[in-house]
């Protein structure tokens, strides 16, 4: 599978893209304008992103505006404050104070869109409240222009099924088939690292940290694996722990997780889901659960004896999802 992006280096070059960017524009500017927003950076996507978050905190703060007095519920008064915010919108004025953190989360936002596109997916849909409105999740992607395509065919989606809510699982089920269907590549890097580069140089490289070589979990699993076939012609799920665990003083920095569920990326999702599930999520999903609610590893791999008929111990998805578990009882 892809290396892990590391989010540490994503926010580390975001803040200091935006920083640059910041210091040059208010320093010949005590207030950044709409108009001014939508041109600041050679990126159109990370001004694209800026607005949003403009528009959302304006959003919230309308959502707040409650009186024990007055029907905000009442069309008219809907109306009215649908123009205000019309209004408003046009007349954005922002000083660098409360700029700069929205300027670096539109850089971080952009950088994870491009580079890991998969877990910007999986923020964008399942939230804070793992809750999908509709129509609300329309008007937020419209500010979304890189790797856009599977979002929008979601939107379509659920238009066809009539939804005006969901959960973020079942919106992450249906994007997962989308996913499945239309075979998504993301698109070509160079043309956004060039625009990045022309304010601050971007090495994506610094974005995905090799490891340092070291005798893992997946290479003492492999090496005892080889030894198992000089012997037998096809190893078992419990000999592949059990070799693990022979060689846990050599790897004793694999740490222990409390869930597997919380430690996926939503590329793992769709990599495990396909690969092992026969593409089916909620299968994935109900194994996944099932083994975070289990006590030892006993338990778990024969439980996995189910579905481990069928899978090709020689993929590197295999590999992968038995390390989860591994961390997960280890």
């Amino acid at each position: 599978m892809d290396e892990k992006i590391s989010l540490d280096a994503i926010a580390a070059y975001a803040d200091a893209y935006a920083d640059k960017i910041s210091r040059e524009y208010f320093s010949k500017n005590s207030k950044i304008t709409g108009p001014e927003i939508l041109k600041l950076t050679s990126v159109p996507q990370v001004n694209m992103f800026v607005i949003r978050e403009l528009l959302l905190a304006w959003k919230e703060e309308t959502q707040r505006i409650k009186s024990p007095y007055f029907d905000y519920e009442d069309a008219e008064v809907k109306q009215a404050l649908d123009t205000l915010m019309t209004v408003l919108s046009n007349h954005i004025a922002v000083s660098k104070q409360d700029f700069d953190p929205l300027l670096r989360k539109a850089v971080r936002q952009t950088l994870l869109v491009i580079f890991n596109p998969y877990d910007f997916f999986s923020i964008l849909v399942t939230g804070t409240d793992n809750r999908v409105e509709v129509s609300k999740f329309r008007e937020e992607i419209k500010y979304l222009k890189i790797n856009r395509a599977p979002i929008a065919r979601l939107v379509e989606k659920l238009d066809e099924k009539g939804h005006k809510e969901v959960s973020g699982n079942e919106a992450f089920a249906i994007l997962d088939q989308i996913l499945e269907e239309v075979s998504f590549t993301p698109e070509d890097l160079d043309e956004h690292i060039r625009r990045f580069s022309e304010t601050l140089p971007l090495d994506p490289s610094s974005f995905f940290p090799r490891q340092a070589p070291e005798f893992t979990a997946i290479q003492a699993t492999e090496q005892q694996r080889v030894s198992i076939e000089i012997t037998s012609e096809e190893a078992t799920l419990n000999d592949r722990i059990n070799v693990g665990h022979q060689h846990k003083a050599v790897y004793n920095n694999f740490q222990k997780i409390p869930k597997i569920k919380d430690h996926l990326t939503i590329n793992q999702k769709f990599m495990f889901t396909k690969v092992l599930f026969n593409g089916d999520f909620e299968s994935f999903s109900r194994a996944v659960d099932e083994l975070d609610q289990m006590q030892d590893m006993g338990t778990a791999l024969k439980y996995l004896e189910s579905y481990s008929s069928d899978w090709d111990k020689e993929c590197r998805e295999f590999h992968e999802f038995m390390e989860m578990v591994e961390k997960r009882f280890g």
